[in-house]
């Protein structure tokens, strides 16, 4: 029998967040209120690149710094 551990990584896609979680978290970021990877270790969101795609989506783009490679 498998056993199951609780804290065992989840993977999760964009259309596990709801809209209006999205735009709250843009909206705290925006305002300075938090940093992307601050923000994502507050709400548990895996990848700091998640909340970086929201603001380009959801977000009025200031001060948000270009991604060159």
């Amino acid at each position: 029998m498998k056993e199951t551990n609780e804290s065992q990584y989840v993977k999760r896609t964009q259309q596990d967040y709801s809209y209006a979680f999205k735009l709250a978290v843009v909206q705290e970021v925006e305002n300075g209120e938090l940093g992307i990877k601050a923000a994502a270790r507050k709400y548990g969101i895996q990848s700091h690149s998640t909340i970086t795609t929201w603001l380009r989506k959801y977000g009025k783009l200031t001060g948000l710094p270009k991604l060159d490679k």
